[in-house]
């Protein structure tokens, strides 16, 4: 049996985009330049130095008054491994395109998630308003022991049900929620914010959200690249209580 591994972080890279703070700018502008907004539209300005007042006045007016469509001209995409439960959740957002890693098709490798020593444990408050604090040593301890044991054996049984000649896709059954997965999911910047909105938990936003810190990890690593790639849209949507227009 291959040699299991556990880990405690997950990966997000972007793959390849077409975003740029000038992608919101010439559809908006279309409603009143028409076709003089051609020329610009056909360049890609993606130095978000070489913006004027002007152009980040407009962005954030349009994030304010949640003028959308215009933040949805332009395409991301990630490549992302995280553990099944993250996935499930991911998924629930249906404002993008995936494609994941099948157990049908290929075996499953080894890789479990266990949380980090870092990871709060224990959950206080009403549903929609938890908050998350540090556990004692001996909970962390024991979430460590009883999920590396778990995971072993879990992957124990499913390679004895390969080896036996059974299916992938029913052998796959016995594997637990913290096995990791990947998958390639893509986004424009308006779901992305959406996404960014309900998984990252910050102070002064409109909306306060309570994300799964797991989730919240890999959205953590998108924003990082989204705050990159249109610097101007970022900072409106900091701006006006990361609410997606």
């Amino acid at each position: 049996m291959s040699e299991i591994e556990f880990r405690s972080d997950v990966t997000v890279e972007l793959v390849r985009a077409s975003a740029h703070d000038s992608d919101v700018l010439f559809a908006a502008r279309v409603s009143t330049q028409g076709e003089q907004t051609l020329t610009k539209a056909l360049l890609e300005e993606s130095d978000g130095d070489a913006a004027s007042t002007g152009d980040a006045g407009l962005i954030n007016y349009l994030m304010r008054d949640r003028h959308g469509s215009p933040f949805e001209h332009n395409s991301m995409t990630f490549y992302v491994q995280a553990p099944i439960f993250v996935f499930r959740e991911f998924m629930r957002h249906r404002i993008a395109s995936y494609n994941e890693e099948s157990g049908r098709y290929r075996e499953l490798n080894p890789v479990f998630y266990v949380p980090a020593p870092t990871r709060n444990l224990v959950q206080v408050g009403k549903p929609g308003a938890y908050d998350f604090l540090p556990g004692t040593a001996e909970q962390g301890a024991l979430v460590d022991q009883l999920t590396r044991e778990a995971s072993a054996h879990a992957y124990a049984s499913y390679q004895r049900m390969l080896e036996a000649g059974v299916a992938r896709e029913v052998a796959r059954i016995v594997l637990p929620l913290n096995i990791f997965s990947s998958m390639y999911v893509t986004m424009n910047a308006r779901s992305l914010m959406n996404f960014l909105s309900l998984r990252t938990k910050r102070e002064g936003t409109h909306f306060p959200s309570f994300p799964q810190r797991e989730i919240e990890m890999c959205a953590e690593k998108m924003e990082d690249q989204f705050a990159t790639l249109m610097p101007l849209t970022y900072a409106a949507f900091n701006k006006n209580g990361r609410v997606a227009p």
